[in-house]
């Protein structure tokens, strides 16, 4: 029977300093699978999440590599990488449609790119770096960002309205009996409503195009009263800031004298801004993103906005830089593109607006 590998062993000398000598055929592993899991170990340093989907795509290539009888790391070549590059983009659902969007792709290939790299600088592949022929697109395929579900100035305008009403109705009784005859605002509220903190949570949303994990992430040393911005850890642990407006700030003032100071005595740890209502006992101080997602969805029901989501609100953002400025630039600088391929498709042109440019033409 052989004798296992001693992986304790393989990890130390994986997570030293490059280069190294190749470890895994010294343990007798020199599968794909087993690199991706060192890889993801040692190398991955993003949030819990962003890990998950890393796991998923390069699960997908070892998957395929297996399937073409390369499992070993010494048999991922360039040619290798391109076939499976080809599958991805020819492999259709039953329904015709293709299995992968070409944004999921471009991740796709972004995840490899860095594994591959980071294999070959510990144990140099036979043929080469195998990502070498790959280039990612200057815009992702398939359509790219989907601007089309990004809210449109009325729908923008009746959530902000809707999150303005939320301090004098969320959360307050519903009992008919108990609170018959009161105005809706003087009924009891629940104990862990927090109607300023929610109302926040959207004009943060609305008003900087932050994503959720951002808003979750900002933390009260992130906030410049004075000069109008939030700079917080983006995915990937790269700091960015959000320039917002002034009413933007104000929701966000209410909040912090409103309502965050008790929830802080109970979370003294805390640094997040946002915080879970201090009778969330066994809360770990931080909003979640489902917690931002049912937060939205309360708004959105309560302003009569359907099928949209928080991140609607950034696309919504860099739709209405581009109608306000027509400068790129400024939606790569508020959006923390680091391509500027994906600020470039605010400027596309939605369906309805050139259905509706064709009939202006015509009247």
């Amino acid at each position: 029977m052989p004798e296992k590998p001693d992986h304790n062993a393989i990890r130390k000398k994986i997570a030293g300093p490059l280069p190294v000598a190749p470890v895994a055929d010294e343990a007798g592993d020199d599968r794909l699978a087993w690199w991706v899991e060192q890889y993801l170990a040692h190398a991955v340093t993003t949030a819990p999440s962003s890990r998950a989907v890393q796991r998923r795509d390069l699960a997908a290539f070892v998957r395929f590599a297996e399937e073409a009888g390369a499992a070993a790391r010494s048999g991922w070549s360039p040619r290798l990488s391109r076939a499976f590059l080809d599958r991805l983009r020819s492999t259709r659902q039953p329904d015709g449609g293709r299995a992968w969007s070409g944004r999921t792709i471009a991740r796709m290939l972004a995840h490899l790119k860095r594994f591959a790299r980071w294999v070959h600088g510990l144990a140099a592949l036979p043929l080469g770096d195998p990502v070498r022929d790959l280039r990612l697109p200057s815009a992702p395929p398939g359509g790219g960002l989907e601007i089309e579900r990004a809210l449109s100035a009325d729908e923008r305008r009746r959530l902000l309205d809707a999150a303005d009403l939320l301090p004098r109705i969320q959360g307050r009784s519903r009992d008919r009996r108990r609170a018959r005859g009161l105005d809706p605002a003087e009924r009891p509220r629940r104990q862990s409503a927090r109607p300023w903190r929610n109302r926040a949570v959207i004009y943060c949303l609305i008003e900087t195009g932050m994503r959720r994990a951002a808003v979750a992430a900002l933390e009260e040393s992130g906030i410049a009263w004075e000069r109008g911005s939030l700079t917080v850890r983006e995915k990937g642990g790269a700091e960015h800031s959000y320039a917002i407006s002034r009413q933007g700030l104000a929701a966000l003032a209410d909040y912090a004298r409103e309502e965050r100071p008790a929830d802080a005595a109970a979370f003294p740890a805390a640094a997040s801004f946002f915080l879970p209502a201090a009778s969330r006992a066994n809360s770990s101080g931080r909003l979640a993103a489902g917690q931002i997602n049912l937060i939205w969805k309360e708004a959105s029901q309560l302003a009569g906005v359907a099928g949209k989501t928080p991140h609607s609100a950034r696309h919504a953002m860099g739709r209405r830089l581009i109608a306000r400025t027509g400068n790129i630039a400024a939606v790569q600088r508020q959006l923390g593109h680091r391509n500027a391929a994906y600020s470039v498709q605010y400027a596309r042109i939605t369906e309805a607006e050139l259905h509706q440019a064709l009939e202006e033409e015509e009247s």
